[in-house]
């Protein structure tokens, strides 16, 4: 069976087996994403505030008809922001999948927002000279049990470098640990056949940054010590999913006035 589906749980992403369904391990982005993220606390009321001010004449009218729906509106404002850059960042990975791969690109098939990233994106392939040895394929660990996709292995400059294309405003720390999971995962599950190949010896790895004003190659740490990072979210991972499921057990004594609700519907 080619190819390895998919599944989203909780929120989590996770890889079925195409040998025994029944085996699901997590996605590496799913792993990563235990890291601490404290910036998101300032990240989320910076886009609310400015959603307030950017659009208070909408705001203000729709709090008059409709206070829960404008405070809605509100707490949805980063959640939109995040599924838009997710959509444009889903269309330029795809053009430049089928660029890697050769694909002759008609421009008016291109849509105008991700038409500067396909622009910069042939510019990196003429200047840089990649060459491809495995595009957009599955990640497997046996040792480890997890998962993933990565975008490009390739030969620059006779070493051979994992590649993950990034259209986001900046390139983040976590990318180090979803490529370090990349490059130490026992085998490669070509997406064509369904078979298993080894993961070729890598050098190391880089994010290529394409945004619409330009572009950048930037190399990224993605050595043993990083992997040893990944591996202990790995173990956050099935903390925070099952292995503090009842871990707090019932009170085995009590005393003093505790008020429980039964005891204040009594009163």
């Amino acid at each position: 069976m080619a190819g390895v589906s998919t599944i989203k749980r909780g929120g989590s992403r996770f890889y079925v087996d195409p040998d025994d369904g029944r085996i699901k391990v997590p996605g590496v982005t799913s792993i990563a994403g235990m890291a601490p993220k404290d910036f998101l606390t300032y990240w989320n009321a910076k886009i609310v505030a400015e959603t307030a001010v950017e659009h208070r004449d909408t705001v203000l009218k729709l709090a008059e008809r409709d206070p829960a729906g404008a405070v809605d509106y509100l707490k949805g404002a980063p959640r939109r922001y995040t599924r838009a850059a997710s959509d444009l960042g889903s269309a330029a990975h795809d053009m430049f999948e089928r660029q890697a791969r050769g694909d002759t690109i008609n421009p008016r098939h291109v849509h105008a927002d991700i038409k500067p990233h396909v622009r910069w994106f042939d510019e990196f392939l003429q200047e840089i000279q990649p060459e491809f040895l495995h595009l957009e394929e599955t990640v497997w660990s046996d040792e480890h049990l997890y998962a993933g996709s990565f975008d490009a292995i390739a030969r620059i400059d006779g070493e051979v470098v994992l590649l993950d294309w990034k259209t986001s405003k900046a390139v983040y720390d976590s990318v180090a640990l979803q490529l370090s999971a990349y490059r130490y995962a026992n085998r490669i599950i070509l997406a064509e056949t369904g078979e298993s190949v080894d993961v070729p010896a890598m050098t190391g790895g880089a994010v290529l940054h394409v945004r619409p004003e330009g572009w950048q190659f930037v190399p990224v740490e993605c050595g043993e010590e990083v992997f040893r990072a990944f591996l202990a979210l790995r173990e956050v991972f099935d903390w925070e999913r099952d292995g503090k499921k009842g871990v707090v057990g019932r009170p085995i004594a009590k005393g003093g006035e505790q008020e429980t609700g039964t005891m204040r519907r009594a009163a």
